[in-house]
């Protein structure tokens, strides 16, 4: 029997609630938020810059850093995104899967950029990473990779390409981006990141049967 389509499937709706929520708190406690949650490089504890103390790294922050975020349009930006591929994926998945594949994303991404950034740490440069782009990356590439030839639109410039082709080009963009520095501030690694374990676990799914 065939399961009725859902638009908005159980998963991706909790994450959808859970990230405008957490958004909600960072401005009522005036971000405060990003002290525990945000995903901090490893340094000694309680390392001096920004002319106070730095927050250390925990083990939590390599899930709860996903849920915080920077901007109201980066909120909107990885939440569509979220349920434009997830949506898809968890109707085709079941949620079980798609939780599974969503956080490994997540916690992925979080362990490569806690590697860049304990880098740029040693050589003075301290800042957290927040945002959900490490999971919709994973996202973005499964669906590349389950639906191929479904046709995206693109905002700018506004042409239309197979999903294959998106995700590929995306990815040659974060890599470029990512080992030039450009565009300061965004964590280019962390989205690779979660598209390389995103990969290896759908990898692992094929050569092992999920069932």
């Amino acid at each position: 029997m065939l399961r009725r389509y859902s638009f908005t499937p159980p998963v991706v709706q909790a994450l959808l609630i859970v990230n405008v929520g957490m958004f909600l708190l960072e401005i009522v406690t005036a971000g405060r938020l990003i002290n525990a949650l945000a995903l901090w490089p490893l340094q000694p504890s309680g390392s001096a810059a920004f002319g106070g103390v730095v927050p250390s790294f925990q083990f939590w922050q390599l899930v709860s850093y996903s849920f915080l975020h920077g901007s109201v349009m980066h909120l909107l930006l990885n939440m569509y995104a979220l349920w434009l591929f997830g949506a898809r994926l968890e109707n085709v998945w079941g949620s079980k899967y798609f939780t599974l594949y969503y956080f490994v994303c997540v916690i992925g991404a979080g362990l490569v950029q806690l590697f860049i950034a304990t880098q740029a740490a040693g050589e003075g440069g301290i800042y957290p990473t927040i945002g959900a782009s490490g999971g919709v990356f994973g996202l973005l590439l499964a669906f590349g990779l389950t639906f191929p030839n479904e046709r995206l639109m693109l905002i700018f410039p506004p042409v239309v390409l197979q999903a294959k082709w998106f995700v590929l080009i995306y990815g040659i963009i974060e890599l470029w981006a990512g080992v030039t520095g450009t565009e300061a501030g965004v964590a280019h690694f962390a989205h690779l990141g979660g598209m390389l374990f995103g990969f290896l676990l759908l990898l692992y799914w094929h050569l092992h049967s999920r069932d």
